[in-house]
């Protein structure tokens, strides 16, 4: 059975089997929420603009993970009619799970279109993406909505779905699964990391996607020079999974991740995607395991997380050699291991960026900090907020405090995020050239 680490790595291979479509203007649509994230790794492969089509699946009362149909924008409505007999579910029932959906799917259009525009699908090919097929009732209202907006071919793409899968959407002109086991019973079961996806991660995808240039697709200049793949750093007794991207020169940014915000978070993915763009390479690896995250103990030790982070920046170094100018941009506690690890003697850091972090935990280490730190807090944040200023006091390196005006602690809000990613990239190109 084919078990994907995550939706990121499912989006890249499933980019290998649509790689035909390259050169062919084709519209990336993902479907919210859990389909954006492999939509935006498709994406970037293939150069192509990533836009979304909302869908909701229906579910039956009583046990609402059973699709009994799905609804799309422009009214657009699928009904599964052998799921209905086989649950009776009456008409005024179905009528209200309906009209709650509805609400839902117009609250969530209306939060993305206040930030990006439909990309005219007129005359093009639409590639529809999701993280599986499970009923195929989603599936088929977003390829029927495709169609209505002028679609000249539709394309449904997914990593996983049943073997008889090409059944399940007939609206689609051409179906690409990489896999159909004989035996499915949720998608969900092919993905070690299935995490949920949220309103937020999908914004910053978007966002991140229509920061690139049209027709620019993941390679560099000089693809042959370029590293972008998986990677596994040893450090210790543990085994730390990395996502390195590396370009021919320039400097790199390690991220240290805080509980809850790994190498495939999508608002990390977002910053890194801006400082690549600016020609900087990048590492994001999870320096807890998924069951030290779940241990508290673990996440608060900033020992333990500033020596994995610590180990990765030395495996980085030995890959790419002493003179690459390194620096770390960390996240709640994984701040605080930063700036704990740049207090170690011949650390060589050369920047350090601190977003919605905890630089207190660093204790009396910050005095001894000399890598320039630029702390980013959302202006809503007052305890985090708190906590910076008192830590700052204790810094004798250069240093910034930057304040985002009415950002809460994940930086959430609109153009929160982008406002993070730009001081990050503008402090790192500055201190790392």
């Amino acid at each position: 059975m084919r078990v994907f680490k995550d939706r990121a790595e499912a989006g890249r291979e499933l980019a290998q089997a649509l790689e035909h479509f390259r050169g062919q203007d084709p519209v990336v649509l993902g479907l919210p929420r859990g389909g954006v994230p492999v939509a935006y790794e498709v994406a970037t492969a293939l150069g192509a603009p990533l836009d979304v089509i909302v869908v909701r699946k229906l579910g039956v009362p009583f046990q609402p993970e059973l699709a009994m149909g799905a609804i799309g924008e422009h009214g657009t409505l699928v009904t599964d009619e052998r799921v209905l007999a086989m649950s009776a579910v009456t008409p005024r029932e179905f009528e209200a799970v309906e009209a709650e959906e509805r609400k839902v799917l117009d609250a969530r259009v209306a939060g993305i279109r206040a930030r990006h525009a439909p990309v005219p699908l007129a005359g093009r090919t639409a590639i529809i993406v999701d993280d599986g097929i499970a009923t195929g009732s989603t599936a088929r209202v977003a390829c029927r909505v495709a169609r209505e907006l002028g679609a000249a071919r539709v394309v449904m793409a997914v990593p996983v779905g049943p073997h008889d899968a090409a059944r399940s959407v007939p609206e689609a002109d051409e179906l690409v699964c990489l896999s159909m086991p004989a035996v499915f019973r949720a998608v969900g079961r092919f993905y070690r990391d299935f995490s949920p996806t949220r309103d937020d991660d999908v914004l910053a995808l978007l966002d991140a996607a229509a920061r690139r240039p049209a027709g620019q697709d993941a390679a560099a200049d000089d693809p042959e020079a370029t590293v972008d793949e998986d990677v596994e750093i040893p450090a210790g007794d543990a085994t730390l999974e990395g996502r390195l991207h590396l370009p021919p020169a320039g400097g790199v940014v390690v991220f240290a991740h805080g509980s809850g915000s790994g190498r495939h978070s999508p608002r990390n993915r977002a910053v890194a995607r801006v400082l690549e763009g600016a020609g900087l390479g990048t590492l994001l690896t999870d320096l807890l395991s998924h069951e030290e995250e779940l241990d508290r103990r673990a996440v608060f030790d900033i020992e333990l997380l500033a020596s994995r982070l610590a180990a990765a920046t030395a495996w980085l170094r030995e890959r790419t050699g002493p003179d690459r100018p390194i620096g770390w941009f960390g996240a709640s506690t994984g701040a605080a291991a930063a700036l704990w690890a740049a207090a170690e003697p011949g650390s060589g850091i050369q920047a350090i960026v601190s977003r919605g972090g905890r630089p207190d935990l660093a204790g009396p280490r910050l005095g001894v900090v000399e890598a320039p730190t630029l702390l980013i807090v959302g202006g809503a944040d007052t305890d985090v907020l708190a906590l910076n200023r008192q830590a700052a006091a204790q810094l004798r390196c250069p240093y910034r405090l930057e304040i985002v005006p009415g950002a809460t602690h994940l930086f959430e809000e609109p153009g929160a995020l982008d406002a993070v990613a730009e001081l990050a990239r503008g402090w790192f190109t500055r201190h790392l050239a």
